[in-house]
């Protein structure tokens, strides 16, 4: 089997190792979506309806389930539902260049700019954002529409985006407040209510403006909100090495029929390129997905919270399977890589012999007559040749 061959059934075998990463990866894109939606089909009132609840053989659809209670049976202190909404419109946005673009009244808490009332312009609902610098914020009490409207109010005008997103990516869920329950999460519904004390009077500021939601619960908000904004920006880099998996697989067909990479040096660097700033973007920038924050060390209550909610969006498991489907890409990668290598050393072994081979013939063409002489001595009948030559020339 040759060098080829090979190569062409590592890249086969990498392509289905991506093809059952990816359907094992499906669902966990928007947990907290899918299980909004399994909520959906248990929700009615009528007993055929609470009968068609799905079976709790997912995390996702336990979740759903979990909250049930909390929405059937509402009681005089809990409000109504409200909508959580993530947007995230870059790959990352410089915080210091939102100082000056923020509406009044906005506070740095930690590792977000805190808006505690922003009213829309069009329907004058109040709600309340987190802006993170993974390019993405969080709102609260607020819908799709006026997180839209935000982002193109607020962040727009400012230099702060930086690699905008030609689509920008949301995720919701749902809270409700509740001064007689604890904070928590409970299935896909969060609950903000009592909090334990922090264990750091240095946690919360002093002073704060006056907000839309109670004043106890705005770090427990705060923790849920980077979670996730967390999330969000992990279904950007989702959705973009999805395509860029797409752009790369017909190559092991390509090399199957045909017996060539199918990419340039150039083109193959480039497609490398993208996928080490996949890696960098997951694993080397302040955003690192796989670890928990270093505020919440000091906050064991706060990271609970934080944690709870990033395991419920699968964000660890998530990003392992990012991961593995950067490993085998960059796999295909480096089988490409050899292959090009292998073709150019065998174009400079042709070029190689060519120059010898014409060396050769100038040698020959420049030295034959001495070589001649040498190998088989001068010729004895040439010299009376001229002589006989000159007689006649005499006469």
């Amino acid at each position: 089997m040759n060098s080829l061959q090979l190569a062409s059934r590592h890249l086969r075998q990498s392509l289905v190792r991506h093809t059952q990463w990816a359907q094992h990866s499906r669902v966990a894109l928007h947990p907290m979506r899918c299980a909004r939606r399994g909520f959906a089909e248990v929700k009615g009132s009528s007993h055929e309806a609470v009968q068609s609840k799905p079976k709790a053989s997912t995390a996702l659809r336990r979740a759903a389930s979990a909250s049930l209670p909390l929405r059937s049976n509402p009681t005089p202190t809990r409000s109504d539902i409200q909508p959580v909404i993530t947007y995230a419109t870059a790959e990352r946005y410089q915080m210091h260049h939102l100082r000056h673009s923020l509406p009044q009244g906005s506070v740095s808490l930690h590792d977000a700019w805190w808006i505690p009332r922003w009213t829309d312009s069009q329907t004058g609902k109040d709600g309340e954002i987190f802006v993170f610098g993974n390019g993405s914020f969080v709102c609260w009490n607020l819908g799709e529409e006026e997180a839209q409207r935000f982002a193109i109010e607020v962040l727009e005008k400012s230099p702060a985006e930086v690699a905008k997103l030609q689509e920008p990516e949301t995720e919701d869920l749902e809270f409700v407040t509740d001064p007689e329950e604890n904070t928590r999460l409970q299935g896909d519904l969060i609950v903000l209510g009592r909090t334990p004390p922090l264990n750091s009077e240095d946690s919360l500021p002093f002073e704060l403006p006056p907000s839309v939601l109670p004043r106890e619960t705005v770090l427990a908000r705060y923790a849920f909100s980077q979670a996730l904004s967390r999330s969000t920006a992990l279904s950007v880099i989702e959705g973009s090495l999805e395509k860029y998996l797409s752009s790369v697989a017909s190559l092991p067909q390509a090399l199957q029929k045909t017996g060539k990479p199918g990419l340039g040096r150039r083109a193959l660097v480039m497609k490398l390129g993208e996928l080490l700033r996949f890696r960098q973007g997951l694993n080397l920038n302040s955003e690192n997905f796989s670890d928990t924050p270093d505020f919440y060390w000091s906050e064991p209550v706060l990271e609970a919270y934080f944690n709870s909610l990033s395991n419920a969006l699968e964000i660890r498991s998530r990003t392992r399977s990012v991961n593995d489907k950067i490993t085998y890409a960059a796999e295909m990668q480096s089988v490409l890589r050899e292959l090009l290598t292998e073709t150019s050393a065998h174009r400079m072994e042709l070029i190689i012999i060519a120059l010898i081979a014409v060396e050769v013939v100038i040698c020959l063409i420049r030295d034959g007559p001495e070589l001649w002489e040498m190998v088989f001595g001068k010729d004895e009948h040439k010299p009376k040749a001229d002589e006989n030559t000159e007689k006649t020339f005499q006469v």
